[in-house]
């Protein structure tokens, strides 16, 4: 007889579908609205408030907003604009202020007449900062009167009352966020700086003011930018050698797409290019990008042609080669901007590429034929690197993995694991030839490959890709990854999805760590955006006594594990061993502390902000000196080890 099929999940009917009803979807699943509930979400709750009194200010309302930290972590962002609604919605019939604070997708941003552009479209609206706070207190000043309400974790607590008069308009915004839903809960002065900082650039003459007031003094910075994105790259160069004083600059709409464009290239050899839309950050490019770039490209050519810089008729000059040196901010405002992307910070609108193109190649044309000495320092700079390019031809074909050279032969030294699946596979950089072979042999060898690397790379800040190509370390890399490099980089080609960086626990150690992620930065960024670069973390410290032993990351771990010994036998007899590399620890040492998935620590590296990190690795890495100097002035106090 057949048995009755149950059911293999339990019941499933109507009555099981779960309805989130006002913010509860918000407070059930945050990180799909501010991706995550650690620091960059955190930091997320301010940059949605200050978005909104940012679209104050593109459609002219608003020339102040000044945010502040509080002692009780709390956070109030004011400005001057018109201030939310508050009259009764005909439909809702609440308050407007009610309704952009408590229903997803509810504001003026949908409305075409309200705001002619606006970056906090591509946010999740200050109604996700209600739902995610402990309480939210707004206030409004509109209509002659200030108006306020409160909320606790998304749900009216006080209803929208008249407190007093009101001689301007403006709105306010006072939040703590939620312990409940964040696993961290202090803000930090230098992530919230830089943000409001490139803000203001974005916006020129737009006060934007930073107080803190969790310290024993009071600290306060103001940013306001007259010039925009002129100063914004002159801040980006201000520690470089321009090649001339001023950055190009235009500003031109066409089609209601406003374009605005500043340029300045330096002596160095990296390109830096930043491109916003609507204020924000699109570091995955788009169609603005690519009108930019074949504008640029195609202008620089004509130029050098007309000028007889090319003594050759068919040469020409590529878009590295005039992008060579150049530090540009590229910021483009749509009406109905449409990203993609993994991130969606790409975007899509085919229309901007053409009025990018078309904007980009008549403005530079013109000053170019305006300002000849500009126009002879620019392009005698790219024929350099065309030079340069064709001196590094043979060199990259060495290092190619598709283009010609299909079965390019792996490094020698290439300890490669025996998967073929990319997604399982891990690969080591590994700094020395000892600490290699105690890798290679403390290892899983099915998943795990070992490049040994012998001293210090190349410093890819202060180079040309003729040599780079020209150091053998470096190219031991590209060819083991597998996925080329620059324009021929291509990600779907990488052999490895974990790239970890393995060095030893000491300054020579942390040096050659900055080589490498240098090189991954300037070199493969992809590889970064991927989430597939990786630091190792080695302990300092073996403390054992019989048969029990403790690895130790750190001075407090260190001493916390001796005591924990000596208190199980008395003081006396506990091993310390500091290991100062890599190579002094036993292959199966490494393995359990270092490199088994189950019980190592790796740190993945992530690029939270691209422009603030191309300053740094400017600053610490380029050929000038006093930058690095002023670093170490600055961030010497916070040294805790130093090891000599």
């Amino acid at each position: 007889m057949a048995k009755e099929a149950k059911p293999s999940n339990g019941d499933y009917g109507a009555k099981q579908i779960t309805v989130l009803k006002g913010l509860e979807a918000v407070r059930k699943r945050p990180g799909m609205y501010i991706g995550s509930t650690s620091e960059n979400g955190l930091h997320h709750l301010v940059y949605e408030v200050v978005d909104n009194s940012i679209d104050e200010a593109l459609a002219g309302h608003c020339d102040s907003i000044e945010v502040t930290l509080h002692r009780d972590g709390s956070v109030t962002v004011a400005d001057n604009g018109r201030g939310i609604p508050v009259d009764l919605h005909p439909v809702e019939g609440i308050p407007g202020v009610e309704l952009a604070l408590t229903v997803l997708h509810a504001g003026g941003k949908f409305d075409k007449d309200s705001y002619k552009v606006s970056g906090g479209l591509h946010g999740v609206g200050v109604s996700v900062v209600n739902a995610l706070s402990e309480k939210l207190t707004v206030t409004v000043d509109r209509d002659g009167a200030r108006h306020q309400m409160t909320f606790v974790r998304g749900h009216t607590s006080q209803k929208l009352t008249v407190i007093g008069m009101a001689a301007g308009t403006g709105t306010t915004v006072t939040f703590k966020p939620d312990p409940e839903i964040f696993s961290v809960l202090e803000f930090t002065w230098a992530t919230l700086a830089e943000r409001l900082r490139q803000l203001a650039f974005l916006n020129g003459g737009i006060k934007i003011s930073l107080t803190d007031e969790r310290g024993d003094t009071p600290r306060n910075e103001v940013f306001l930018y007259e010039g925009g994105l002129i100063e914004f790259v002159q801040y980006l160069n201000r520690k470089k050698k321009p090649l001339h004083p001023k950055p190009v600059h235009f500003n031109a709409s066409k089609d209601d797409i406003d374009v605005d464009v500043a340029i300045q290239w330096e002596d160095g050899y990296n390109e830096n290019t930043f491109t916003f839309v609507n204020n924000i950050n699109t570091h995955e490019g788009g169609t603005h990008l690519t009108g930019f770039r074949s504008a640029l490209t195609r202008t620089i050519n004509d130029i050098a042609k007309k000028g007889n810089y090319l003594k050759k008729a068919d040469f020409t000059l590529s878009g590295d080669d005039a992008r060579e040196g150049m530090t540009c901010v590229l910021h483009v405002k749509v009406r109905e901007p449409q990203f993609e992307g993994q991130t969606k910070t790409k975007l899509g609108n085919s229309e901007v590429e053409g009025i990018v193109r078309t904007i980009v190649g008549e403005q530079m044309a013109m000053f170019l034929a305006e300002n000849p000495a500009v126009a002879r320092a620019i392009i005698e700079k790219a024929v350099g690197a065309a030079r340069a390019r064709e001196a590094a031809r043979k060199a990259r074909e060495l290092v190619r993995k598709k283009s010609g050279l299909e079965n390019a032969v792996l490094p020698g030294k290439l300890a490669d694991c025996s998967v073929d699946d990319p997604a399982l596979s891990e690969l080591y950089l590994v700094e020395g030839d000892s600490a290699g072979g105690s890798a290679k042999q403390g290892r899983n060898r099915q998943y795990q490959a070992i490049l040994p690397l012998r001293g210090k790379i190349l410093n890819v800040e202060r180079a040309r890709i003729d040599r780079i190509l020209g150091n053998a370390e470096i190219r031991a890399i590209i060819t083991a990854i597998g996925a080329g490099i620059r324009e021929d980089f291509n990600i779907e080609n990488a052999r490895y999805h974990k790239i970890i960086i393995m060095t030893d626990a000491d300054v020579d150690g942390a040096h050659i760590r900055v080589l490498l992620l240098t090189f991954f930065f300037r070199q493969m960024p992809d590889l970064i955006e991927a989430g597939f670069v990786y630091i190792a973390q080695p302990p300092l410290y073996r403390v054992a006594k019989g048969r029990e032993e403790y690895y130790a990351y750190d001075e407090d771990e260190r001493i916390d594990f001796t005591k924990r010994l000596e208190e199980k036998g008395g003081r006396g007899n506990v091993a310390l061993q500091r290991y100062k590399g890599l190579g002094e620890m036993n292959p199966d040492q490494l393995w359990k502390t270092t490199m088994d998935p189950d019980t190592r620590t790796i740190l993945r590296v992530t690029l939270s902000d691209a422009v603030e990190a191309s300053k740094l690795f400017d600053e610490l890495m380029g050929d000038n000196v006093e930058p690095r100097r002023e670093f170490i002035e600055a961030n010497a106090q916070y040294v805790s080890v130093l090891d000599v």
